[in-house]
Formats: C-alpha cells, sequence, structure tokens
C-alpha cells in the first residue's frame, strides 16, 4: 500500500479537505466555541492581573486601570465579555445534545442561530446598561 502511494503522481489525501466541505453554521459555532474558550483563558488570566494590581496597591492598580479605561483596553473588554456570553450559549446547545435532544436538522438550525443571535446582544445590552448605570451616556 505505502508503495503505492509513493509512486502515484499525485497521491490522494487520506482524509477530506476542507475544501471540499460546504460552510454550515454548525461548522462556524463549533471553531467559534473553541475559539472562545481560548480567548477566556487569556480575559481570565487578564482579570487575576487587575485583581493581583488592585491588591497590590494604588500604584498597580492606577496603571491598569488606565490600561483598561482605554479604547484597546475596553476593546478587549468587550470582546471578552462576547466570548464569555459566545462561549455560555455554545455551552448550553452542547448541553441539550448530551440529553439526546435537537437532533433532527430543524431544531440543529434553530438552536445554532440562537446561539449566533443572542451572545452578541447580550453584548451590547450589557455593555449600554454599564455604561448608563455609570453615567456615560
Amino acid at each position: 500500500m505505502s508503495d503505492q502511494v509513493e509512486t502515484q503522481k499525485h497521491p490522494r489525501p487520506l482524509s477530506p479537505h476542507i475544501q471540499i466541505y460546504r460552510w454550515t453554521l454548525t461548522m462556524v459555532l463549533s471553531i467559534l466555541h473553541r475559539a472562545t474558550g481560548v480567548a477566556l483563558y487569556a480575559g481570565t488570566a487578564l482579570l487575576a492581573g487587575w485583581l493581583l494590581a488592585a491588591a497590590s496597591g494604588e500604584e498597580a492598580y492606577a496603571v491598569v486601570q488606565s490600561i483598561s479605561t482605554a479604547w484597546y483596553g475596553r476593546l478587549v473588554l468587550f470582546g471578552y465579555s462576547w466570548a464569555l456570553f459566545h462561549h455560555m450559549f455554545g455551552g448550553l446547545r452542547h448541553f441539550i445534545w448530551d440529553t439526546g435532544r435537537g437532533f433532527d436538522l430543524r431544531h440543529v438550525e434553530i438552536i445554532a442561530r440562537v446561539t449566533a443571535f443572542v451572545p452578541p446582544v447580550l453584548t451590547i445590552v450589557v455593555w449600554v446598561l454599564a455604561y448608563s448605570y455609570l453615567g456615560a451616556f
């Protein structure tokens, strides 16, 4: 078998390549679920750094707070909050599947659309409420 592969001009791949698949919403959500899991690790490390700075004293806290309140710090915090919501809804989607429900195509599509639509909306709602509570609007 290995001799045949070596003698072929163009050996075939052993598994289907990603270019032959038609991208679906569930594929994208699955990839985003993994990516947001990694992003949450990084964001939690930043959160731990913020807590350490708060425990270290006023100077360290002021430095971290100045970074967090700059436009790029708020962008990171916005992304972290979206990742948190997206990962949570992706986990709920998988939890529903773990119960043996929601595998028919109609429900898969409904759950996928909810998982794609609700986290950005919740993120914006939370940020609008936080800014209105702080008096920034």
